[in-house]
């Protein structure tokens, strides 16, 4: 779920929730608390009777006795002064929560309960007094609450005398009461618990992705980059806690590749001192030998010059390809691609090799398979670099008395395809995969000797990538060694 619909869902749980929970709670004490009062009092109401006018309602539980004293206060007002008959009311009265008092003018002559008639004794009313009543009941309030009927009516002696009919209400009070705290304490219990739920909702899905993103943003910061970040959620957090891995991943590849070209950077400059100071050391033995007359004879002469040429060459050499590779590496090689005709091209360059190679008694086999119309976009300069650095690769480990190179072209569709193959060493099958990475050598103690560094078939590698071809190597150890590489036709 997303975070927007998260919020939304927890804004309608804040909600909905709370009133439910509130709703069922408050049924539930409400009921129970009506059984209750149903129990004591001995009368059946609903909630919202008793809710409304509880005082209305209770006065239905002596409505029986009170009306049985109003009919024989009018046809057998002689029962009015039987204690029997008083005895047997209260009896009847008191499972109600309720008593029965009589009284002679101002003496009471029959008390069903002493205790409770001290508390509204006061607040009786008179003979003959007409107050408001309540469904014919007066409500005593104050500290203690009473419900009171009163029936007035003559002794045979003709004296003034009431009937009283009083229902205790402080059962009913402290019910309510109850039901109101209740009520209060749940109502407080449920928005406890609902935003406990709340917070334990959103910590699981939003604080605690955030809290692992940052004790891994602290990783980092310590150099930590091999501890993975996972989230299991799939909304914004989750998507940042996935952009967040990627970063780290590739920050930790940036941090390798950068130690793992300090370390290449480090071997190059040894490799480049070495490669330097082999041709500075004969140049300069061979110029202290013309200089001190060792070279005594015209041919002597002629041998150191021409080695001392070699050598300041061979250095030029050394010094272009460094500077080529550092505009390889940072992708400024200004090429200048151009529809040329591939065998013209080709041809042209097998004559300046063979003149080159023949110096050095060296072979040159050339087939070319193609069509003489075909013509590729390529940038002559450059490709023509990929050509002497892969062909100055095999010269430097012909082994052989009879050192030999064949280059043949073919068409195969969209593309020509260069193979230049020689009979040299070859390559082991573990160091293979490698050889066209920036300073790879796979025989460095070999390689020393031979110079050169290292780079001639990273450059061709990025070279023809940049040509929209492909470059592979296949050699056997003891028999030779075959690079590959395709061009696009025009």
């Amino acid at each position: 779920m997303k975070l927007k619909g998260r919020l939304i869902t927890a804004f309608i749980v804040m909600i909905v929730m709370p009133i439910m929970l509130i709703a069922i709670t408050a049924s539930t004490i409400v009921r129970f608390q009506i059984n209750s009062i149903n129990q004591s009092y001995d009368v059946e109401a609903n909630t919202i009777q008793v809710i409304s006018n509880p005082i209305r309602i209770l006065n239905r539980i002596t409505r029986g006795v009170y009306n049985e004293i109003k009919l024989n206060a009018l046809k057998s007002p002689e029962r009015l002064e039987d204690e029997e008959y008083y005895e047997e009311l209260d009896q009847e009265l008191k499972n109600k929560y309720s008593f029965l008092a009589v009284r002679k003018k101002e003496d009471f002559i029959y008390i069903g309960s002493g205790v409770k008639l001290e508390m509204i004794e006061e607040l009786l009313p008179k003979f003959g007094v007409s107050v408001d009543d309540v469904d014919g009941g007066i409500y005593l309030g104050g500290k203690d609450s009473f419900l009171v009927k009163a029936q007035d009516f003559y002794f045979s002696d003709g004296e003034e005398g009431t009937i009283f009919v009083i229902t205790d209400l402080n059962i009913l009070v402290p019910q309510l009461k109850a039901v109101a705290i209740q009520s209060v304490v749940s109502f407080l219990i449920i928005i406890i618990f609902t935003a406990f739920l709340l917070i334990y909702w959103i910590y699981r899905s939003i604080l605690r992705p955030l809290n692992v993103l940052r004790l891994a943003t602290n990783r980092i910061k310590d150099g930590d980059l091999d501890t993975a970040i996972v989230s299991d959620t799939e909304d914004e957090i989750g998507q940042l806690c996935e952009d967040f891995e990627q970063m780290r991943i590739r920050l930790k590849k940036l941090i390798e590749d950068r130690l793992q070209y300090e370390e290449e950077m480090k071997e190059l400059v040894s490799n480049i001192s070495h490669d330097l100071k082999t041709p500075l050391t004969a140049i300069k033995g061979y110029a202290e030998g013309l200089m001190d007359g060792v070279a005594d004879t015209p041919q002597k002469q002629e041998k150191y010059l021409k080695t001392i040429s070699m050598k300041a060459n061979d250095m030029t050499v050394l010094v272009d390809e460094l500077a080529f590779y550092s505009k390889i590496d940072c992708n400024t090689v200004p090429y200048t691609f151009k529809d040329i005709n591939l065998k013209e091209y080709f041809d042209d360059c097998m004559e300046d090799l063979r003149l080159e190679l023949e110096v050095k008694s060296i072979k040159i086999i050339y087939h070319n398979e193609t069509d003489s119309l075909v013509r590729v976009v390529a940038d002559a300069e450059q490709l023509k670099r990929v050509i002497h650095n892969i062909i100055g690769n095999s010269v430097k480990y012909l082994d052989k008395k009879e050192g030999i190179i064949k280059i043949s072209i073919e068409d195969i569709g969209q593309y020509i395809q260069v193979n230049i193959q020689d009979n040299g060493s070859g390559i082991g099958k573990p160091d293979l995969p490698y050889i066209f990475d920036r300073f790879y050598r796979a025989d460095s103690s070999r390689n020393s000797k031979k110079g050169g560094s290292g780079l001639g078939l990273a450059i061709s590698k990025k070279v023809i990538e940049d040509h929209a071809g492909k470059i592979w190597a296949t050699s056997e150890e003891g028999i030779g060694t075959t690079i590959s590489f395709t061009l696009k036709k025009s």
